[in-house]
């Protein structure tokens, strides 16, 4: 998942990729969990990813949780990224998260913040939000895309690392903000922005770790890949065996196509089932649920990614998917890739494939999903009785919160 101005470059980057090379020491823990809040029912959860660097360009702050009404649909948020750096975990953006000071007008409570407080930023308004909704839980989000190159070498002392990451998430400077822990790790044993080569071990490892040092009543989780394919990079690590200690995975069930193919074809990002002429048959969101299940990842662990972003193409003459084209579309951020609160006035969906929607409007391409499209995934949740949703990330939905409340 992304990164600053790269919202989530996780170009499937089959060409360049590595062999699984060698294997991990496997650590003890604990593997008991909080028994869940009525708020967490069965499949009701609703997890939400906040970007630390959303409130620079995007002008994104907590206070728009709170006014677009996603406070109040959101069971927990995912503050993304921190950083992974010398085997431990580090702050991403120190100003952003605990300096920048906010006005009355930009604070979730009405009050500005002043010179003399002892805590800013997001972290603040986050935790003034925590206040208005007491069953609102906080993870802290540790990677990404570009931050992933760290988990290797934190992989090598797993004790270590999450001796780290525990004593940054419960700095007493923050005390109450953070309610657990995600590892977005891109990817273990395989080829993301770089390639690991850790080991099929070394997630799990990593994860029965953290387990250990944060215990049973905190929650562990990990965003991790939707890559299907046989011999792809969900056979690269031992998620199953993984599962043991995390709450839940977030499987990102999105970006499965986009314009890092400059020329196409042209195939929505974030299908839900497979559909005649799709490039690759297990890039679909039904083939990464069903993979994961037949690993024996039970499906309350597993819960369904949605993007609140499109990915496009230009110079595409044809409407339908498996058309050619010329490049990326242009994008407010980064070229190929839009927010759903813009393209739905810029280009309108008007077709549907796979489970999700597309549109062609002047010789630009755009696939994303809309409230319509939400709710055929939200009834494929339910049958499958997964955990729960959740998306990447607030700031693409629209300021009345259309797609969160879609997920309802």
């Amino acid at each position: 998942m992304h990164f600053p101005h790269h919202a989530r470059f996780r170009a499937l980057l089959s060409a360049a990729c590595c062999a699984a090379l060698g294997a991990g020491l496997l650590a003890g823990a604990s593997t008991a969990t909080a028994e869940p809040s009525a708020r967490e029912a069965a499949g009701s959860k609703v997890v939400g990813y906040f970007t630390e660097w959303g409130t620079y360009d995007r002008k994104y702050y907590v206070k728009n949780i709170e006014t677009s009404g996603s406070a109040a649909k959101l069971t927990h948020i995912n503050y993304a990224f921190g950083n992974v750096t010398g085997g431990k975990c580090a702050m991403g953006d120190s100003y952003a998260a605990t300096d920048r000071a906010y006005t009355a007008a930009e604070s979730v409570d009405g009050v500005a913040d002043t010179w003399d407080q002892p805590l800013r930023g997001t972290f603040n308004q986050l935790l003034k939000l925590k206040k208005k909704h007491p069953g609102l839980k906080i993870i802290w989000s540790f990677g990404g895309w570009t931050w992933s190159s760290g988990f290797g070498e934190a992989s090598k002392n797993p004790a270590a690392f999450a001796q780290s990451c525990y004593d940054l998430v419960n700095n007493p400077k923050w005390a109450g903000l953070f309610d657990g822990i995600d590892i977005d790790w891109e990817y273990p044993n395989a080829c993301g922005n770089t390639c690991d080569s850790s080991g099929r071990e070394a997630f799990k490892n990593l994860m029965a770790a953290l387990r250990s040092k944060f215990g049973g009543g905190a929650l562990v989780t990990a965003a991790i890949t939707a890559d299907a394919t046989a011999g792809g990079r969900i056979d690269a690590a031992d998620y199953a065996g993984a599962a043991p200690y995390v709450n839940w995975y977030n499987p990102m069930t999105y970006d499965y196509f986009g314009a890092w193919d400059a020329s196409g074809p042209t195939a929505p990002h974030s299908a839900l089932t497979s559909y005649p002429g799709i490039p690759k048959p297990e890039f679909n969101t039904s083939a990464t649920i069903a993979k994961l299940r037949g690993l024996g990842v039970p499906a309350a662990k597993l819960l369904l990614g949605i993007g609140f972003y499109g990915r496009g193409w230009t110079g595409v003459t044809q409407a339908a998917p498996g058309g050619t084209a010329t490049g990326p579309a242009a994008g407010t951020y980064e070229q190929g890739i839009e927010d759903y609160k813009v393209l739905k006035a810029k280009c309108p969906a008007n077709g549907t494939v796979g489970g999700t929607a597309y549109a062609k409007c002047g010789s630009d391409w755009w696939s994303y999903d809309t409230p319509s499209t939400i709710a055929t995934k939200m009834t494929y949740k339910n049958q499958q009785e997964l955990g729960g949703t959740f998306f990447w990330e607030l700031s693409g939905d629209t300021a009345s919160g259309e797609l969160i409340k879609a997920i309802n």
